[in-house]
């Protein structure tokens, strides 16, 4: 028998309402996306005077040229490629055991270091004291000053810590420990094959921040051989901020001013493509173990 027969005019009203809201976000979505890629193959004085709003005018690839042909873009890719590849595998190799340790009732104390990892998600050092910390270590001016500092976020131990906690069985751990299985073996032979869904969600959570991450390089890095990407793209933007800001002057200054920001403005929504690419085509791999990171982080743990 069909529902729809049973929908009252109610009903029908508040489906209504439900597309309309969804059309409503969804086209909050696209514009912005839609824009940017227009805007990299569109001519950029187009695109500066409000011309090209939606869909490109007088298109050129003019921008990728110039990004392809780059040296210093490629570099920031590559540094950024380092920095989310080996950032992650260090994160993950922090976070994992320790919200599996955190995770054992047999852990004794857990419930101190538990509160003292919490307690670090409200109070800090602060930016100075953490700089004086990275730059007595030496790291000033290295790979490590991307990686080690944020070693480990707390909030995503506490959601591996409550995976652990409500998926892996407490018997199944006793059954391993009466047939003999030391707790490494307990570790790497049972519970990390078990542990997919929750480490998916922990690269996708980390990787997606040290892909996206700029501000500790803006702070801990003045080699331009060591910037991440999202470093080189803010430089082209404040170079066209600078640029546009610099309206009084004329003769040649005013053409090399102008020239440079139409360079900017041709090359940063380019850049803004090729930078998202890698996460666009790596996120609907792991979709559903981050909708399935979400439901865990909202169970009581």
């Amino acid at each position: 028998m069909d529902s729809n027969i049973f929908e009252t005019r109610k009903d029908k009203m508040f489906k209504l309402f439900v597309y309309f809201c969804l059309t409503v976000a969804l086209v909050a979505v696209l514009y912005p996306l839609i824009y940017i890629v227009s805007a990299s193959i569109s001519n950029p004085s187009m695109v500066n005077s409000g011309q090209m709003w939606l869909w490109p005018k007088d298109i050129t690839f003019e921008g990728y040229r110039l990004i392809f042909g780059n040296d210093s873009i490629w570099q920031g890719y590559l540094m950024t490629v380092v920095y989310t590849g080996l950032g992650t595998f260090i994160n993950l190799l922090v976070t994992i055991p320790a919200a599996y340790a955190l995770a054992r009732k047999d852990f004794y104390g857990r419930g101190f270091f538990t509160a003292l990892f919490v307690l670090t998600m409200f109070f800090t050092g602060g930016l100075i004291p953490t700089y004086l910390v990275v730059r007595d270590l030496g790291l000033i001016d290295t790979i490590w000053a991307m990686v080690l500092p944020n070693a480990a976020a707390v909030w995503n131990i506490v959601i591996a810590r409550v995976f652990f906690q409500s998926t892996i069985p407490r018997g199944l751990e006793e059954a391993a420990t009466i047939d003999g299985a030391t707790n490494f073996k307990l570790f790497f032979k049972i519970i990390l094959p078990l542990s997919a869904p929750i480490i998916a969600v922990m690269a996708l959570f980390y990787g997606v921040g040290h892909w996206n991450g700029y501000f500790n390089a803006l702070i801990y890095i003045s080699d331009r051989d060591l910037f991440p990407l999202q470093l080189v793209l803010r430089e082209i933007l404040v170079l066209q901020d600078m640029s546009s800001n610099n309206t009084n002057m004329t003769g040649e200054a005013a053409q090399l001013i102008h020239s440079n920001q139409q360079l900017a403005a041709i090359i940063k929504y380019g850049v803004m493509i090729v930078s998202s690419l890698p996460v666009i085509i790596v996120y609907p791999f792991l979709q559903k173990y981050f909708v399935k990171g979400v439901m865990i982080g909202s169970l009581k743990g």
